[in-house]
């Protein structure tokens, strides 16, 4: 296998894509479990706790990536928790709101199987928190524009 880049463009389409596809496919148990997920984010403190919050805002990606069922885009999605995990620690607490707030969107599209809504609520935050960590300032900017290392199939 050799070493693939991703831009973080493209893994924004990648990633509004499987939440298309999951949305589509969920079963209850899995949208119960995205639920649980994004109950435990909102529960955890962003003052104290943002490193852990970090984490369980990133959860969700790899949810969806099981959801759908296919092998390929689970793998993606697991590069996705990874990239919003770094970019949210990054871009701090002050998007902690935004982020619970798009998750809540999301699940309410995934509940009334409103594939194209949750494709595009998925684009449209990771392009605004990508955007986000853009302006954060010199601190953000030490890594290249997020070229995100995918291993080819």
């Amino acid at each position: 296998m050799t070493p693939k880049t991703m831009t973080p463009d493209g893994l924004i389409s990648v990633q509004a894509m499987t939440a298309r596809i999951a949305c589509r496919w969920m079963s209850t148990r899995q949208l119960e479990a995205m639920s649980d997920s994004i109950d435990h984010a909102a529960r955890l403190s962003a003052r104290s706790q943002w490193e852990y919050k970090a984490a369980a805002h990133a959860e969700i990606f790899s949810l969806l990536g099981e959801a759908t069922g296919y092998p390929a885009l689970a793998r993606l999605a697991d590069l996705a928790t990874g990239w919003v995990h770094d970019v949210t620690l990054m871009v701090g607490p002050a998007a902690d709101g935004m982020i619970l707030n798009s998750r809540r969107r999301l699940l309410r599209f995934l509940r009334i199987r409103d594939a194209d809504g949750a494709g595009c609520e998925m684009e449209h935050h990771l392009r605004g928190l990508h955007g986000m960590w853009r302006l954060a300032g010199p601190a953000s900017q030490e890594r290249p524009d997020l070229m995100i290392q995918a291993a080819a199939s």
